[in-house]
């Protein structure tokens, strides 16, 4: 726990000193809530809350993503946390240390969500879980495409593209079946799924999802004991 804290307070520090972290989650929050005042609300064809819940599935899988890939590649690139390899910190611990901040902000974007869609009781639970079961597999995902970049520019070219297939891919497949087909197995098209259809089954989508998850952590546990922070 004392290496897990240490990281963690480390990440906090760092976000205060480099406010343009935080930007980067507040963008799709602010661009929802214009779309809702300014183009859903005032035209009866479209739901309250479609800005909403569109957004929210893509800075599940967008912002976050890009956030943490770039945060751990700086970590190897400037060697400032060289000495957490050296004092044994494990890849679980680094994960959570580092990872547990950025998805604690993400959780609270997505709680910010949640209170705009309008939702109450067990749907506004249950669209607040679902964004968050993608902040936390966008978190691992992140992490494994930091470690696995040689700098932070290269991390921020090579989580950009992966992000933006990810995070606007289920926005595509709501218009046509075949991208629906193919964005199946992701965890972003299921979380997409969830967050725009209170009414649909949990069991396929939070299994596609926890499948994801653990293909990623798996990733990212073979990524960093073969690279670590060096």
């Amino acid at each position: 726990m004392r290496n897990i804290g240490a990281v963690f307070i480390k990440q906090g520090l760092d976000m205060r000193r480099n406010p343009m972290t935080l930007i980067q989650f507040l963008v799709f929050p602010v661009v929802a809530f214009v779309f809702t005042v300014m183009v859903a609300r005032p035209n009866p064809d479209i739901p309250d809350m479609m800005f909403v819940t569109m957004f929210a599935a893509i800075f599940a899988g967008m912002s976050v993503t890009v956030t943490i890939a770039s945060v751990v590649a700086e970590d190897r690139e400037r060697r400032s946390c060289k000495f957490l390899t050296m004092a044994g910190v494990k890849p679980q611990q680094y994960l959570l240390g580092v990872g547990g901040f950025i998805a604690l902000v993400g959780l609270v974007i997505a709680l910010t969500f949640a209170v705009m869609s309008g939702f109450t009781g067990a749907q506004f639970v249950r669209f607040w879980g679902v964004i968050a079961l993608g902040v936390v597999t966008s978190t691992v995902l992140g992490a494994t495409l930091g470690i696995l970049a040689r700098n932070q520019q290269a991390a921020t070219a090579i989580a950009m593209p992966v992000a933006m297939v990810l995070g606007f891919g289920p926005m595509l497949a709501q218009f046509s079946p075949s991208v629906a087909r193919v964005f199946s197995v992701f965890y972003t098209q299921q979380v997409s799924v969830l967050a725009n259809d209170p009414t649909a089954s949990l069991t396929r989508p939070l299994l596609v999802i926890a499948a994801n998850f653990v293909a990623l952590l798996a990733l990212f546990v073979a990524a960093y004991r073969a690279r670590g922070l060096k």
